[in-house]
């Protein structure tokens, strides 16, 4: 019985190492779409900032916004945006009503309404 304890602790603790080493294996491809795209110091320029987690944070030119992005792919998803409601006279508000989105070989981020014409662009910010 004083042997299998050893045993045991050491077999715990092997699987724990491989555990760790697998999931920091796993975890390393980062999404390209995670970032700020546009320039996020200015809150009168469209601009998103997309965590890994699922968050997607920005303004529209006018107003801030806050929702949520989910990856499928080559394409990203919006889960909608909740938004401050400033009415911003000449702004163009677009990214607000973003459903879907891909990165173009220029490197840019298209942006897609709910009818899936494009609605415009955002660079990769710095």
């Amino acid at each position: 019985m004083a042997q299998t304890k050893p045993r045991i602790i050491r077999a715990v603790s092997l699987a724990f190492i491989a555990a760790v080493f697998i999931a920091g294996c796993a975890g390393s491809g980062t999404s390209p779409f995670v970032g700020a795209w546009g320039d996020t110091s200015d809150t009168k320029q469209p601009s998103l900032d997309l965590t890994s987690d699922g968050n997607a944070t920005g303004t529209d030119g006018c107003n801030r916004l806050r929702g949520s992005w989910k990856e499928d792919g080559k394409t990203i998803s919006f889960g909608g945006f909740a938004s401050t409601r400033m009415a911003c006279e000449g702004v163009d508000t677009w990214l607000s009503n973003a459903s879907t989105a891909k990165i173009q070989e220029d490197g840019k981020l298209a942006v897609f309404g709910q009818g899936g014409d494009q609605i415009g662009t955002l660079v990769p910010g710095k």
